[in-house]
């Protein structure tokens, strides 16, 4: 059975030797994942869904490929992309977000082969990349090799979430791979009588150092500590055999033990057991990933957030007891208690964990940690704790929404691993999340315990995101306009007379402008490439209400709300949707526009040009092309040889808006009284602004 133990260490002494580490995982990963892949037994299971809410499963073979590459170009480490229409194609997918439309008549899937053909080449390229790299240790969280460990560990990730995908494929759909041979059949067992252990109370200290030897996920970093109470947890996870008297009392059918939130999704799924359990007849079987097997009573159950807290509130009332699931504070109190050591010290797995001994659960009472079993692997556990961000936590530059748009309190974090974990999800301080109705191999064990649950913050933004929401909807400042309000009266003043049917905001940023639009247009596309700034957009769209704050000095904040009401946004909202995307690489579905506009972008992409010459062909005939710009060009963002302008061209000045001639002319005439220069101001402090001109120029396509 593959697996990856011991894990990575980013330290050391022989820098070659780690190259050689780095290349190993990278293929032996890159292998595994394509391996998992040989159970979709037909064509039909590529590109059929497993579930509504998530893509079909050619996405998630094309996803990780995309991503190593995208990653690298972010990181500098390449220069152009491989495919681009694949590279937007697999670009999001992870959570379902309710702007990412899954609508299959936007995704015209590509063969298998195609696909494969084109990790081919990936694999060719991240070797070349890690081959040649120049290497120092240890790696750090600044290093370009980040970008390479983050491919690796996404691959890890997608590994797991594939697999559960897989195990919701109609079972005529996949086949079995001995690779990934599941735990050998047995004598089928009774559960194991569970009971609660007492655990002493403590210091509890949570949260990954800047120079930890592991590689982290942005929200590992930062520190949190708190002390607990004495409380007890059960000695087993909750087992099949120990969940079953909960279905035949008719548990899935009685709302009085379900939240809210779960009864509403218990009524909308139409559940009646978990979702791999499996009736024949009077008997009960298991789905497994590629086949069905009487029910392990021993093994345990795999369930979501909301069936495991309406089985406690069940057992609760059964037992007298309060039990509830374990805080992730309570978690980590039985992992130090457990005396494992982090997963870089193991020479063998210590549980069912990383594929080291079959790819499936096992019994409940197989491996021992200390008073308990499987404080680590067999599967995920559940926790009350929604996931949040430490103090000193940061977005990593490569990645800035890979924790950030879970930060909603809707997502619950696993802890523990499962047997299909691999590389950073074994770590102590690893912290994945989903949301509560999602399915992965998760179940859960319970406590008993007086320790208050966490009062976990509403993370409303970052620092970027909140000075965004306030230049887009706060106060005007110096009697300078809001000035997306100010960009759509420009474009709008130029429309008159013409069709106002279907307008695109690209680089919208947290929405002002497309909301601004939809006074005037049936239908408005917000596109930018952060997701935690179309985050601010969906929310808005939802509530009409984002809170966020601002820095007024040092470490003291105030407290605003972004509202459409005020503004008389609300109205039309409806007609706005957001997408994230790139706007050098768009999908081929954002097109027919009357308007586009494009405001302050064009000296924040790699490659402005290439922007230009695909959004002529997104417009209509007739269609105006509003571009608004400081023309603040930066190495950071462009390279030097992609700026429109700027910059002395054959020993005179050439200026962006040569370059924007030179670059439009051929489609487009400029239109009489551009270029106008209109003013913004950005508050960074209460006593810092940035008072910048833009040039704007609008531009009419040329009927062909």
């Amino acid at each position: 059975m593959p697996n990856d133990l011991p894990i990575l260490r980013l330290d050391g002494e022989d820098a070659e030797a780690k190259r050689s580490q780095i290349l190993d995982l990278f293929h032996s990963g890159f292998s595994r994942y394509e391996q998992l892949f040989e159970h979709l037994a037909d064509a039909r299971a590529w590109y059929e869904k497993a579930i509504p809410l998530r893509h079909p499963l050619i996405f998630y073979f094309g996803h990780t490929a995309v991503f190593f590459i995208n990653k690298l170009i972010v990181a500098g480490l390449l220069d152009e992309h491989l495919n681009p229409r694949f590279e937007s194609l697999f670009a999001v997918g992870v959570d379902e977000m309710s702007w990412d439309d899954l609508d299959e008549s936007h995704y015209d899937w590509p063969a298998v082969e195609a696909v494969r053909a084109y990790r081919d080449t990936v694999r060719d390229t991240v070797d070349t990349v890690i081959r040649r790299l120049p290497l120092s240790l240890p790696i750090t969280w600044g290093s370009p090799w980040w970008a390479i460990l983050m491919g690796i560990e996404h691959e890890n990730i997608h590994l797991e979430t594939s697999s559960v995908l897989m195990r919701q494929l109609p079972l005529p759909r996949v086949r079995a791979v001995a690779a990934f041979a599941p735990e050998p059949m047995g004598e089928v067992r009774r559960a194991p009588q569970n009971a609660l252990q007492p655990v002493a109370g403590g210091r509890v200290h949570l949260g990954k150092r800047r120079d930890s030897p592991l590689y982290g996920w942005d929200n590992e970093y930062g520190t949190h500590e708190l002390d607990l109470d004495d409380f007890a947890a059960s000695r087993y996870l909750v087992s099949n055999g120990e969940f079953l008297p909960f279905v035949e009392a008719g548990g899935y059918a009685d709302a009085r033990w379900w939240t809210q939130e779960g009864d509403a999704w218990r009524r909308f799924a139409g559940v009646e057991h978990p979702t791999f359990w499996r009736r024949v007849g009077d008997a009960w079987k298991l789905r497994l990933i590629a086949e069905e097997r009487p029910m392990p009573w021993d093994w345990p159950v795999e369930v979501n957030y909301h069936e495991a807290c309406a089985f406690l509130a069940w057992k609760s009332a059964q037992s007298g007891e309060r039990l509830r699931l374990p805080t992730e504070d309570e978690w980590r109190r039985l992992r130090v208690l457990s005396g494992l050591p982090d997963s870089d010290a193991w020479e063998t797995a210590p549980g069912q964990i990383a594929l080291a001994y079959g790819c499936s659960p096992c019994a409940v009472d197989k491996f021992r940690h200390g008073d308990f079993y499987d404080v680590i692997g067999n599967v995920w556990q559940w926790t009350e704790t929604p996931i949040y961000p430490f103090p000193g936590f940061e977005v990593h530059p490569y990645y800035d929404d890979f924790t950030v748009p879970t930060f909603d309190q809707q997502h619950s974090l696993i802890k523990g691993g499962s047997f299909i974990s691999c590389g950073n999800e074994t770590q102590r301080e690893a912290r994945y999340a989903f949301r509560r109705h999602f399915f992965q191999h998760a179940g859960f064990r319970y406590v008993r315990s007086d320790n208050p649950l966490p009062q976990v913050p509403v993370y409303e933004s970052d620092a970027l995101v909140a000075q965004y929401c306030d230049f887009h909807y706060g106060p005007e400042h110096f009697e300078v306009p809001n000035y997306p309000a100010a960009m759509v009266r420009l474009a709008m003043e130029a429309m008159a007379g013409r069709p106002c049917r279907r307008a695109l905001d690209i680089g919208c940023a947290v929405g002002r402008a497309s909301f601004e639009l939809a006074r005037h247009f049936e239908q408005v596309t917000g596109i930018d490439f952060s997701t935690r700034f179309i985050q601010v957009g969906v929310a808005l769209q939802r509530s009409g209400r984002f809170p966020y704050a601002v820095v007024d000095e040092g470490e003291l904040l105030s407290y605003h709300t972004a509202e459409l009401a005020p503004p008389g946004l609300s109205e039309n909202a409806g007609k706005v949707e957001f997408f994230q995307g790139d706007a050098c690489n768009l999908k081929p579905v954002f097109t027919d526009y009357d308007l586009v506009l494009a405001a302050n972008l064009i000296d924040r992409l790699r490659e402005p040009k290439r922007f230009l010459e695909d959004i002529t062909f997104r417009l209509r005939p007739g269609g105006l092309l509003v571009i608004s710009s400081p023309y603040t060009w930066l190495e950071e963002f462009t390279p030097r040889e992609h700026w429109l302008g700027g910059f002395k061209k054959d020993g005179e000045n050439y200026t962006t808006l040569q370059g924007l001639h030179d670059a439009l002319d051929a489609h487009f005439r400029l239109l009489l009284g551009f270029p106008r220069d209109v003013p913004f101001v950005i508050r960074e402090t209460d006593r810092k602004y940035q008072h910048t001109l833009a040039e704007v120029t609008i531009w009419e396509k040329r009927s062909e």
